[in-house]
């Protein structure tokens, strides 16, 4: 069996991996634009803020380790064509421009994503860079080194972890966004607000409602230009967002408006014996049952994997996602999971909510924090959608817990008698988790009590 792979990060990666374990005999043969494999970008902040020294240790699987398996390692190849139908595709040696014709069985497409980068003038711009890879890394450490002021565009994870570490490096640095709260697709309110308010203190200017219509500059950027303001910088890192690479499989394959690849719950695309795995396409999306464009490293490394335990024989099948993603910034510990009340609207789903907010601890232990926990349920099922929580010790597996409890669609009212210990080193004796779904119980019977007292009138 021949398998090609086309792009080696997460999906790519993992999808080799268990390639290797379950098909010994296999032959792969794997296309990558870049130099590397299995690069953590997520870590690309840690690194420009100093937590990480070396960009380096930010790789968990290397080339040469996977050519002393066997794999033909295709680097720095452009794959600039594929037939679906004939299963061939052609790539180019990036370092020769030589074009090389290939035949495979099985297809594993692992393209990945992009940084959006939207026509504004000026983006040519000297030090107007982006945020995805190694080399991006590598240029933002260098290019960062001898300047004063940083512009950080998009108010996503990697934007304000990149705030973070830049004004922690002793940075004057400006945010631009064009919505009104930072995070806003992932949290409510109440949970960016506080991280507002940090950046704020720390002296990092939030240009929010802003969007950026040019960049000036002789030769290098120092200005950027919004529909507001003029803000002078000397570099100027773009995070708006990201789009899957697909345009090589467009008219061929079954996608989203977005572009995003569709697959089945077996990780197979529209066409036989072609799959896809990762930030290139859609995943199944349990809040809602439909399929959503969501990139992230873990959902990349899942599909990866279910996509070679599918390559001959479909039997794995594939969980969904419920988007669930943690981060810290400052002193707050961030967790969320599923849907928030902006994302259900968006999606049709009638949702209410409640929340806590008090100490995790018994209030006789010497030291305590706050835990404000949010909860999403659906109306008229009440199964649990979303959660949120932040707090300024890490309680952030609050969000692992509750994306279990939406994969198995779980009520309220099971969240709220559910098995949780008590020990008063992390919990109360009713744990926060059981306490905002009973919460939400007593909600629901008021608001049935209250419709029962209207009818009888």
């Amino acid at each position: 069996m021949k398998v090609a792979v086309i792009g080696c990060t997460h999906a790519g990666t993992a999808a080799i991996k268990n390639t290797l374990t379950l098909y010994p005999d296999a032959e792969i043969d794997v296309f990558e634009r870049n130099d590397n494999v299995s690069f953590l970008s997520c870590g690309i902040a840690l690194y420009v803020g100093g937590v990480v020294e070396k960009a380096e240790s930010l790789f968990y699987a290397s080339v040469d380790g996977f050519e002393n398996r066997g794999i033909r390692m295709h680097m720095e190849h452009d794959v600039v064509s594929v037939n679906i139908a004939k299963k061939e595709l052609e790539a180019k040696d990036l370092k020769t421009g030589e074009v090389r014709h290939h035949t495979y069985d099985k297809l594993i497409i692992s393209t990945g994503s992009w940084p959006i980068t939207p026509p504004i003038p000026g983006f040519e711009l000297e030090n107007v860079v982006l945020c995805k890879n190694y080399d991006h890394a590598k240029e933002i450490i260098r290019r960062s080194e001898h300047v004063k002021h940083v512009t950080v565009v998009g108010g996503g994870y990697i934007g304000v972890e990149l705030v973070e570490a830049f004004e922690e490096n002793g940075k004057e640095v400006t945010l631009v966004d064009a919505e009104s709260r930072i995070l806003n697709r992932y949290l409510d309110e109440a949970f960016t607000e506080p991280v507002e308010k940090s950046f704020r203190e720390k002296g990092v200017q939030l240009l929010l409602n802003e969007f950026v219509s040019g960049f000036e500059g002789d030769g290098k950027v120092e200005k950027v230009i919004t529909n507001k303001s003029e803000i002078e910088t000397e570099l100027v890192v773009m995070c708006i967002g990201f789009r899957p690479n697909t345009e090589l499989f467009k008219g061929q394959l079954d996608m989203l408006p977005s572009g995003a690849i569709v697959v089945d719950e077996f990780m197979e695309t529209s066409a036989k014996d072609v799959f896809a795995a990762g930030d290139c396409c859609a995943v199944p999306y349990n809040p809602t049952g439909k399929s959503a464009y969501i990139p992230l490293a873990t959902n990349a490394v899942r599909m990866g994997t279910i996509a070679a335990q599918n390559l001959v024989e479909r039997k794995v099948k594939h969980p969904g996602t419920q988007g669930t993603s943690g981060l810290k910034i400052y002193n707050h510990y961030i967790g969320s999971t599923g849907l928030t009340e902006a994302t259900a609207k968006m999606n049709d789903i009638d949702v209410r909510t409640v929340e806590i907010k008090e100490t995790y601890r018994p209030d006789f232990m010497p030291e305590n924090n706050i835990v404000h926990l949010k909860l999403v349920y659906e109306v008229g099922t009440t199964r649990v959608v979303g959660a949120q929580v932040i707090s300024d010790i890490d309680l952030t597996q609050v969000a692992n817990t509750v994306s279990i409890a939406i994969a198995n669609q779980m009520t309220i009212e099971q969240l709220a008698l559910s098995d949780f210990f008590f020990q008063p080193h992390f919990n109360k004796p009713v744990h926060y988790l059981n306490e905002v779904a009973l919460k939400a119980v007593q909600q629901e019977n008021a608001l049935a009590k209250e419709a029962t007292t209207v009818a009888a009138k």
